[in-house]
């Protein structure tokens, strides 16, 4: 009886220390992120999505760190998982218009933007910016 016990109690220490231990990539990092540790960051992100696919947040910052890095197609690759993942996801809509209106995909960004508008709270007014943004630069 003892040792079923024993067992038991053992299986749930190495449970809570694995969880523990993926929930701490994401964290860390956000903290590797804002001080400019991208490449540590994108590791960490990884890490973190091997453990939770359906992070949003993990893809939002990947996409983020390849923006620093200017890498277009990896940072379109993760706006479009958060989009996947959350449809409503403000951030991924405004982030991917702006890249897409930086490509000078007019449409597209004019398209994403018109989605924003109609979901917008917090990015209402980045919005507004980003429609007169596409509006002046199509007309070009």
């Amino acid at each position: 009886m003892k040792k079923i016990t024993l067992k038991i109690i053992l299986i749930f220490i190495f449970t809570i220390s694995a969880l523990l231990a993926k929930t701490d990539f994401f964290n860390e990092g956000v903290n590797l992120f804002n001080n400019k540790k991208f490449e540590e960051a994108q590791f960490k992100f990884e890490q973190n999505i091997v453990y939770n696919p359906k992070s949003e947040q993990s893809y939002l910052y990947l996409s983020k760190i390849f923006n620093k890095l200017e890498k277009k197609e990896l940072e379109e690759q993760n706006l479009n998982t958060v989009m996947l993942i959350n449809p409503k996801n403000e951030e991924a809509i405004y982030n991917l218009a702006k890249l897409k209106l930086s490509s000078s995909d007019y449409e597209k960004s004019r398209k994403l933007n018109e989605k924003l508008s109609l979901i917008c709270n917090k990015f209402c007014t980045k919005n507004k910016k980003l429609k007169v943004e596409i509006e002046n630069l199509s007309k070009k």
